[in-house]
């Protein structure tokens, strides 16, 4: 109640003034949005609206919610103006007021609140005339001495609203009486034909191509009224237009000609009046798409017969290459890809970046059309192209396609082209690679039980499962051979990837261990227990031509004494303590071990020498290898021993 009391102690205060000032923008900003409406609603019923207007351009930078107010205030409308809302328009758009103080549209709600009505439309006394179809009004206006050859500031003559509305009384009368407008345009360029075309008015365009309207003249952005008649599908007006000759292959600024059009919107009736008026099949648009490829593309199957049988380039391709066929297996149109197929349309036609029907289908996940592909695609056009369907599907995770193309006999171990692997950062290569990227399980099993090589890629694909932390994954990769101490070439270290992969998490550390990761790499220091250089941080120092790649690779006590991996240096020593015999921890790791008071354990525990039954326990593991350490409770031995062997503390 206390803002309402403000609000309209405010409101009177500039209704005097005018305008707001600067000193009440506090007041209006600790109301609501509905309370500046309501106080907007009211202010309208006191102040002129002249005056209103010119209070709003008074005002910079006004908050957000004043320039609502402004808006709902501003009794010109933010819409285009019509042509039967000229005398509007021209008067100012302002609503009247009564004597009362009131406007007319403005109502009170039964809960007091207030609400705009909409205003009846206004005309020009001429439009409204001529919207009526009142000839004689329009007569006796000519006869008084009138200019109906005269255009509004649209460029709109008494003419063009006669095709507009559909008058033909009125459309003749002006025609008789000014011969000369017959083709004039509006500012938009728009005939009076185009305007009864575009409107429909058979009876109109009947008329003006009668009495000689040119049928070929394009609006601005070069659509005649031809096109825009397929554009409305009205096959009538097309046959009208056709009569009088209109120029079938006509195009508009897009290239695009009026069979396009209807293409476009699957209209086979005026398709069939094009064509037989003399429309080319084969005419292209600016990027080189015929009416067939525009069919293929939006799925229109009765469109691509008919044009078909009316000698069209099954294989026709666009600028970039893009057969008709790619587009209809892109956009997932089986139909259309079945029934170009059966034409004899070329599967292995690729578009500028290499890519085949087949591909796209693949990427797509469109089981049916790969299907239909497989038989007619050429693997020879894959190989070349640089990339396999494998690929998409894995990418995409389209499982039943990988199946299908796997089935098919595709190589699993197909690797993308150096150009294709650039353009991923990690410079991945082979299928597997994506699955695995994806966390795909079963995909990932799929490509492996297929013959898929786990240690292909620059980046091992156990890599990337350690990361996902997928224990499933990493197990099957490991299964079927993945090297469980992976290293990465562009980033060198003295000890597996795979550990430094699985630093922060202990449970994967130990899992690797168990099958036998290299641990005895993370102790063996180039330093030992002399003096450790300062750690070099610089991101490039990987490709610096200028430094030894043997001496710029990272140590692991290097990577455990940086400061994400420092709070977690002790317990990773801890478990790789027990993968290992005798060994020596280097200064670097004594001193970072010696910095936590609770790790003093572990360093008495690296102290040589280590129990026997642990060095036996590294003995046996060591002479089993590790590509049979996975298979170690298979052997024949007490189930206490075989636990001793696979580090099972838990008895």
């Amino acid at each position: 109640m206390k803002k309402q009391k403000m609000a309209t102690q405010v409101t009177a205060r500039n209704s005097q003034t005018g305008t707001i000032g600067h000193e009440d923008y506090s007041l209006y900003s600790s109301m609501s949005e509905d309370e500046l409406i309501q106080l907007a609603i009211e202010q309208s019923l006191t102040e002129d609206p002249a005056e209103q207007i010119t209070a709003q351009k008074s005002i910079v930078a006004a908050p957000r919610d004043q320039v609502v107010v402004n808006q709902l205030c501003n009794h010109n409308p933010p819409f285009p103006i019509y042509p039967w809302q000229r005398h509007t328009a021209q008067s100012g758009g302002q609503a009247r007021t009564s004597s009362s103080g009131s406007s007319q549209g403005v109502r009170r709600r039964y809960d007091g609140s207030l609400f705009i009505t909409p205003q009846p439309e206004v005309l020009d006394p001429v439009v409204s005339a001529i919207k009526g179809g009142d000839e004689k009004a329009l007569h006796s206006m000519m006869q008084s001495g009138k200019n109906l050859a005269q255009p509004n500031k649209d460029g709109w003559l008494p003419l063009h609203d006669a095709a507009y509305y559909g008058q033909e009384g009125c459309l003749k009368l002006l025609h008789r009486s000014y011969p000369g407008t017959i083709d004039q345009r509006t500012l938009q360029e728009e005939t009076a034909l185009y305007l009864a075309t575009n409107r429909g008015n058979i009876d109109c365009m009947r008329s003006l191509l009668q009495a000689g309207a040119e049928p070929d003249i394009a609006n601005k952005i070069r659509e005649t009224p031809l096109y825009k008649a397929c554009e409305r599908k009205n096959a009538e007006a097309v046959q009208v237009l056709l009569l009088y000759n209109a120029d079938t292959n006509h195009r508009c600024n897009r290239g695009w000609t009026a069979l396009h059009e209807a293409v476009g919107r699957n209209d086979l009736e005026i398709i069939e009046l094009l064509v037989k008026g003399g429309a080319k099949v084969e005419a292209a648009n600016c990027y080189g798409i015929t009416s067939l490829f525009v069919g293929a593309e939006s799925g229109h199957l009765e469109a691509v017969r008919y044009l078909a049988t009316c000698g069209a380039d099954i294989n026709t391709q666009a600028s970039d290459k893009a057969s008709a066929l790619y587009e209809a297996s892109k956009n997932g149109h089986e139909k259309i890809v079945e029934f170009l197929l059966s034409q004899g349309a070329d599967a292995n036609k690729a578009n500028k970046d290499g890519f085949l029907p087949i591909h796209m289908a693949s990427k797509k996940g469109y089981y049916e059309i790969v299907k239909m592909l497989l038989p007619v695609t050429s693997r020879t056009r894959i190989k070349r192209s640089g990339i396999s369907p494998l690929h998409f599907a894995a990418e995409r995770n389209h499982d039943d396609v990988l199946e299908e193309l796997i089935e098919a006999g595709f190589d699993v171990n197909f690797t993308l082209s150096s150009e294709r692997s650039r353009l991923y950062e990690d410079r991945r290569t082979t299928v597997l690679y994506f699955a695995v990227v994806n966390n795909n399980v079963y995909a990932t099993e799929l490509l492996l039980e297929a013959g898929a090589n786990p240690n292909v890629d620059l980046i091992n694909p156990l890599l990337i499962s350690i990361r996902h932390g997928c224990l499933k994954t990493m197990k099957l990769l490991l299964d079927y051979g993945a090297n469980i101490d992976a290293y990465v070439a562009s980033h060198p270290t003295t000890f597996p990837a795979t550990i430094m992969f699985s630093m922060k998490y202990l449970v994967l550390l130990k899992f690797l261990m168990d099958l036998g990761c290299d641990a005895n790499s993370c102790f063996q220091c180039r330093y030992g227990s002399g003096p450790h250089p300062p750690i070099d941080t610089r991101r490039d120092r990987y490709h610096d031509p200028q430094v030894n790649k043997e001496q710029n690779a990272i140590q692991f006590c290097e990577m455990v004494s940086a400061p994400e991996m420092s709070r977690w240096a002790g317990p990773i020593i801890d478990v790789l303590l027990d993968y290992v015999g005798n060994v020596q921890l280097c200064s670097r790791l004594k001193e970072h071990i010696d910095s936590y008071e609770d790790w003093s354990n572990i360093k008495t525990k690296a102290e040589p020498p280590r129990p026997l039954a642990h060095l036996c326990r590294i003995k046996v593991r060591s002479v089993i290898g590790k590509n049979r350490i996975s298979l170690i409770d298979t052997l024949p031995l007490p189930g206490r021993l075989l636990r001793y062997l696979q580090h099972d503390f838990t008895q």
